[in-house]
C-alpha cells in the first residue's frame, strides 16, 4: 500500500506490521516537532528542550556528513536506514530521484512530514533484504550508521559480506556506497566513553568479547571487508569529532595538524570516564602520524571495478 504525505511517496508494502525499534515517547514529540514546526525552527527547540535525540535527529549539523560532497548531477540515491530523516532532506537536494529504506514506520512518518514539500522522495517501510529484489540500480547507496546493525537483519555466516554484496548489485557500473560507522578503535573509547551501540566501557576496543550481534571496524578491517566484495576503489575520510556531529571532515590528503583537535568532551547521550586528556593524547597521535587508526569515525566513499 502506498500514501502520500504532503509530496513524499510513503509505502508500506513490506511492513511487518509493527516497529522492531524504538526510541520510546520521544519519537512522539519529534512527529510533533515537525508537524508543527518549520525547518528553521529546529534549532531553537534543541536548544529549548536540551535532549539527546531531539538534538541527533533534527540537528542540521547531521548533514555536515555529507552536505559538502559532489554527487553526480540528478543522481538516484538509495539511503538504507534513513530513520527520522536527519541526512535525507541534504540527499534529497543532491538528487534526482531518492529512494528510502527504513525498518520503522514512525521513524518513517516523521522523515516524511519533515520532507513534506520535496517531490523526489519515496520511503519503503520494512528490512532492506525483502525490498531490494524490487529495486532497481542506484548512483550512489548510503549506510550512514548502518553497517554495524548487519548481523542483526541479514542471515548468512559473513552477515557483513553479504550486506555488502547485495548493495554492490544494485549499484550502476561506477555507482559508489557511502558508508559512515563509528571506528571500533577510536581515541574516545581508549579515554572513557561509552560504546555507542552497546553502552559498555572498552567494548570495542576489546573486540566485542559478548557478541551480541553489533560491531564496528577498525580502518583495517573495514577496508579489507570492502575489498573481500570487490570494492576496490575507496577514499576513506575522518570526521571529527565523530559522523554524527561533524565540525569537519579529514581526508588522507588534509590531515588534521597538532593543536587542532580541542573539541573532544562532548558527550550528549550518557556519561562517560575522563582517563586522560584527549587533546594532547591527538597531539601524540598526529606526531607519530597515527591519526587515522584512532579518529573516531570513517567516513567511506567506495567503488569498484566494472571489468
Amino acid at each position: 500500500m502506498t500514501e502520500k504525505i504532503g509530496e513524499v511517496v510513503l509505502n508500506t508494502d513490506y511492513y511487518v506490521g509493527k516497529d522492531l525499534y524504538c526510541d520510546g515517547e520521544v519519537e512522539d514529540e519529534l512527529l510533533k516537532i515537525v508537524t508543527e514546526h518549520t525547518e528553521d525552527e529546529y534549532e531553537k527547540i534543541i536548544a529549548q528542550r536540551r535532549k539527546w535525540p531531539i538534538l541527533y535527529h533534527l540537528s542540521k549539523q547531521r548533514e555536515s556528513i555529507l552536505e559538502w560532497f559532489e554527487f553526480k548531477e540528478n543522481a538516484a540515491i538509495l539511503e538504507i536506514g534513513s530513520g527520522c530523516g536527519a541526512v535525507t532532506g541534504c540527499l534529497s537536494r543532491k538528487s534526482g530521484h531518492l529512494t528510502c529504506v527504513e525498518l520503522s514506520k514512525k521513524r518513517s512518518i516523521i522523515n516524511a512530514t519533515r520532507n513534506r514539500d520535496k517531490k523526489n522522495i519515496e520511503i519503503y517501510v520494512g528490512n532492506y533484504s525483502d525490498i531490494a529484489p524490487n529495486l532497481p540500480q542506484y548512483d550512489i547507496i548510503t549506510l550512514i550508521g548502518v553497517l554495524e546493525y548487519g548481523k542483526l537483519y541479514i542471515d548468512s555466516d559473513e552477515p557483513y559480506k553479504a550486506f555488502l554484496t547485495q548493495i554492490k548489485q544494485h549499484l550502476k557500473p561506477g555507482g559508489k556506497v557511502v558508508i559512515a560507522i563509528e571506528n571500533r578503535l577510536g581515541l574516545k573509547y581508549w579515554a572513557g566513553c561509552k560504546e555507542d551501540h552497546t553502552g559498555r566501557y572498552y567494548d570495542s576496543v576489546e573486540n566485542y568479547p559478548e557478541n551480541n550481534g553489533i560491531r564496528t571496524f577498525s580502518r583495517k578491517e573495514l577496508l579489507e571487508l570492502l575489498n573481500s566484495v570487490g570494492f576496490t576503489k575507496n577514499n576513506i575520510y575522518y570526521p571529527y569529532p565523530d559522523y554524527k556531529l561533524a565540525t569537519t571532515v579529514y581526508s588522507d590528503k588534509y590531515l588534521p595538524k597538532k593543536g587542532e583537535l580541542n573539541n573532544n568532551l562532548r558527550n550528549f547521550d550518557s556519561d562517560r570516564l575522563l582517563t586522560f586528556d584527549e587533546k594532547r593524547a591527538f597531539d601524540s597521535i598526529i606526531e607519530n602520524g597515527l591519526f587515522r587508526e584512532f579518529s573516531n569515525s570513517f567516513l567511506v566513499i567506495g567503488g569498484f571495478d566494472n571489468a
